[in-house]
């Protein structure tokens, strides 16, 4: 299969949905709507020919289409305040 061209909204809203994020969380955090997230989210899919959320991730996913870890402001202050000692389980600062 050759490689689709997403765009970028198509691969930044398949990258949330890739770390759990459901429509209405994808939309807060791009500043868009449910409904414009899942635009994309269909335009992505059909563009992978492929039907449903996690078979587009997944299909992205084999293709290299995602670029990794999406900005979350959220995610980075809470591993920046993570800390790790030898032995020991991480925690929260």
């Amino acid at each position: 299969m050759t490689k689709p061209r997403l765009t970028g909204r198509e691969v930044q809203c398949l990258e949330w949905v890739s770390k759990g994020k459901t429509s209405w969380e994808t939309g807060l955090i791009l500043g868009l709507t449910e409904r414009t997230v899942n635009f994309h989210l269909r335009n992505a899919c059909a563009k992978l020919k492929v039907y449903g959320r996690q078979a587009g991730v997944a299909q992205a996913l084999r293709l290299g289409l995602l670029n990794g870890t999406p900005h979350d402001p959220e995610h980075t202050r809470l591993t920046s305040q993570a800390t790790t000692q030898p032995n020991e389980a991480p925690t929260i600062a």
